[in-house]
């Protein structure tokens, strides 16, 4: 198995590509989101993005989402890993 198989490449809109793990998959409200944290030293805020279909059939992209669905995504995602993570209160 490859060491970076649980992790994804995304480009940042200066054209940067930064180095994600993979955290998480979540399904809310008929919607798909992933749940990232950057491979930076030091990186303790995961980062949740809404996927979408892309130009193509074998693509999809990644979109920022508003706060109430992000908190939301946020608190299943502390449900169903509170046995792994430490969210610190």
């Amino acid at each position: 198995m490859d060491e970076l198989d649980n992790y994804i490449t995304l480009r940042d809109s200066m054209g940067n590509d930064k180095l994600f793990e993979f955290l998480d998959y979540i399904i809310y409200e008929d919607d798909e989101y992933v749940v990232l944290l950057e491979d930076v030293p030091g990186a303790d805020e995961v980062v949740i993005l809404k996927i979408e279909e892309g130009e193509t059939e074998d693509s999809e992209s990644y979109v920022s989402v508003d706060d109430v669905t992000l908190q939301a995504v946020f608190e299943i995602f502390k449900e169903r890993n509170k046995d792994i993570y430490n969210f610190g209160g």
